[in-house]
């Protein structure tokens, strides 16, 4: 005999569900108070090795992490402010390391959860939604593109920066950053541990830097047909700082630059991805347009030294 299950029994059991997942979850997930602000970390090791975003750190040095309503003090390991990326570590304590994810093997309208505690309460508050997009690019964001992202329709309140975007299973798929344009904005864990990994041996993330100060312009289309080119942008230059990296290459003002290791730059946001780690005190080729020309010229970037490009 076919037993038929009620509408209501479905609903009970899929709240039941996730109140346990988020109680479960939730003695992973703590308290980031830094000098000025208030937000979340996630738990990845015994020890007390916690992630959060690097802007909710404030430029801080030291920080105070809540967990079950105690507060102990916690050092930063080491930040990646491009991909709002930060470690810290507890002085004290024995936490429990939340379960790792695969971001790799999301699928648009998978169901999520985000979890925040941004003031150490005995538990965390959740929103949850589903995956809207991956492998997404936020343009402009905090001065440059933030790529590779994780957008869902789950709101994100203040003080879920730096906390857990989770499967159904209570794995950790991504670390909440930001909710712009009604999309809640995760970082992929896959990305999160790479960052982490690094930070926990003492290596810091460091930038290409070229010496420019440019930005996004249309290519007109006779130069463009002229040049053989497919794109309808470039980043023109409009400034070289003296012994630079570009001043050294012979860039000059007006040049449009147009592809890097043979790699399309339409916009001004392609460069921060361009000018990773690998390129660095290494010969790659610019092309750009000068006066109606396609030209070709070697450059080597150096580290980044504070000026973003």
């Amino acid at each position: 005999m076919t037993q038929t299950i009620s509408s209501v029994e479905v609903l009970k059991a899929l709240s039941e569900a996730t109140s346990s997942l988020i109680r479960k979850t939730s003695e992973s997930v703590v308290s980031v108070k830094a000098q000025m602000s208030h937000g979340t970390g996630v738990v990845l090791t015994k020890d007390g090795y916690i992630v959060t975003c690097n802007h909710v750190l404030s430029g801080c040095s030291a920080v105070k992490i809540g967990v079950g309503e105690k507060t102990v003090t916690a050092k930063i390991v080491g930040t990646d402010p491009y991909n709002d990326v930060a470690l810290v570590k507890a002085e004290k304590g024995e936490f429990t390391p939340i379960e790792m994810g695969n971001s790799e093997k999301l699928n648009v309208g998978q169901y999520v959860l985000a979890l925040a505690n941004p003031f150490n309460r005995n538990q965390s508050t959740a929103t949850s939604g589903m995956v809207t997009s991956i492998n997404g690019t936020i343009r402009g964001w905090r001065g440059t593109a933030m790529e590779n992202i994780i957008a869902t329709d789950a709101q994100l309140n203040p003080g879920f920066s730096g906390g857990p975007l989770i499967d159904v299973e209570g794995r950790l798929i991504g670390i909440n950053a930001a909710y712009v344009w009604q999309r809640g904005i995760a970082i992929p864990i896959n990305k999160v541990k790479a960052i982490t990994d690094r930070l926990m041996t003492g290596k810091v993330a460091q930038k290409g830097y070229l010496g420019i100060i440019a930005n996004t312009v249309a290519i007109p289309e006779e130069i463009a047909e002229a040049a053989g080119l497919e794109q309808e942008t470039g980043v023109m230059i409009f400034s070289v700082e003296a012994g630079s990296p570009a001043r050294k290459a012979g860039l000059a003002m007006g040049d449009v630059l147009v592809k890097f290791n043979d790699k399309p730059v339409t916009e001004f946001y392609n460069l921060p991805r361009l000018l990773a780690e690998d390129v660095i005190d290494k010969e790659v080729t610019l092309t750009i347009i000068r006066k109606e020309s396609l030209i070709e010229t070697a450059i080597v970037p150096v580290v980044q030294g504070g000026e973003e490009d």
